[in-house]
This record gives C-alpha cells, sequence and structure tokens, in this order.
C-alpha cells in the first residue's frame, strides 16, 4: 500500500510531499562516498551521517517529490564540476535532495526525512563506495554489486518510460534550468563551486 509523506526542513519553513511511498517504488541505499560526507560537512550537519560516514538515501521518482512552501529558501551546490547537484534548505541547512541532473530521473533524500523508514520503504537494498567509510568498510559495500545496479537501473528506466521524471522538484521542464534557488543570490559559501549554465540562477 502506498502512502504520502509530508516532508520539512529542521527549521519548518521549507516544507513539501512525498507520494507513493512504499519498497517497490523507491531504491534505499546506504551511500559512503567522499562526496556525500564532504556535502554533509560542507552544510555542518555530520550529525546525519552514520559512525562510518555513510548518509542513508532513498532514491525516488523527480515527480512524486514536491516541495510546496519556502521554494525561495531552496539553493543548489555541486561540490565537484561533474558531481551531483545537491539540494538544501537555506534557512537551517537541511539536505533536501539530490540528482544527476534532468536527464536522469531520480532525486536521492535522506532516509531520516521519513518517519519509520524501514516501515515506510524497507531497509537499505545495499551499500555502496565503502572504500571511503571511516574506519573498516562496512560488509558488502566495496566492488561493484551487479544486483544493486541492476536494481537503480532499472528504477530509473522505469520512471523514464512511466513519465515519472517531470514534474521535477528542482528543475523547470522548457528550459531545464534549476527553478528553486532565487535568480541573483548565490549562497556566499559555495560560490567556489561550479556554476550552472542558466543565467541567472542561484545554483553553483
Amino acid at each position: 500500500m502506498t502512502q504520502t509523506v509530508e516532508l520539512r526542513c529542521r527549521c519548518g519553513e521549507v516544507e513539501g510531499r512525498l507520494e507513493n511511498v512504499e519498497t517497490a517504488a523507491v531504491n534505499r541505499v546506504v551511500c559512503y562516498c567522499d562526496d556525500c560526507q564532504a556535502y554533509a560537512h560542507h552544510l555542518g550537519r555530520a550529525d546525519l551521517l552514520d559512525a562510518q560516514g555513510g548518509s542513508d538515501i532513498v532514491q525516488v521518482a523527480p515527480s512524486s517529490l514536491a516541495y510546496t512552501r519556502g521554494t525561495d529558501r531552496i539553493a543548489g551546490v555541486r561540490l565537484k564540476p561533474k558531481g551531483l547537484y545537491r539540494w538544501y534548505a537555506t534557512c537551517c541547512k537541511t539536505p533536501l535532495g539530490n540528482n544527476a541532473g534532468p536527464s536522469i530521473p531520480f532525486v536521492g533524500i535522506l532516509a531520516g526525512a521519513l518517519r519509520s523508514p524501514d516501515d515506510a520503504v524497507g531497509p537499505p537494498a545495499g551499500r555502496i563506495f565503502g572504500k571511503f567509510a571511516v574506519g573498516a568498510a562496512p560488509p558488502g559495500s566495496t566492488g561493484a554489486n551487479v544486483r544493486l545496479i541492476a536494481r537503480a537501473v532499472g528504477k530509473i528506466l522505469g520512471w523514464k518510460i512511466r513519465g515519472q521524471a517531470w514534474p521535477h522538484p528542482f528543475f523547470d521542464r522548457a528550459t531545464r534550468c534549476a527553478r528553486c534557488a532565487a535568480p541573483g543570490r548565490p549562497d556566499p559559501a559555495i560560490r567556489s563551486s561550479s556554476r550552472s549554465s542558466c543565467p541567472g540562477r542561484a545554483l553553483t
């Protein structure tokens, strides 16, 4: 049975909604990559990482996620020129989602945004990039996990075929530009990161 979950940032200024919440509709993984760890520290939110530096992420179809309040407080950053787009609430530095751009239909949100994530979407399907973990790599987190890769690719292809890439919570369909970040208001803390090709946007 699917359900709709209300989302909000830590201070409540940004609110959203995630629909079709069930195990079969999402992909949940724990990522230990250095980029995810750097992002949490960049926001001053290392408290969101587990003891080994992992981020518990639920990947969802873009059309299932919408932010309904406080969109002017949503900004994005890319820590590397070809890295993920990472979105957060400027009011309280709460991560809101990450994605690889509008052409690849998925958005990853932290499992902690869901109430009782194990009940809502089941346990993580696997762990990845364990070579970057703090201390010993968790079992099964290093090397290529064919089953996990196939599951992720299958989800993304399915969302694309079923038209679930749009509407997107962070990009405009007509222009493919970031639509949540306010024009001309880049976050000073992330100006040195790569910039969006969309003129006047605060995505950096």
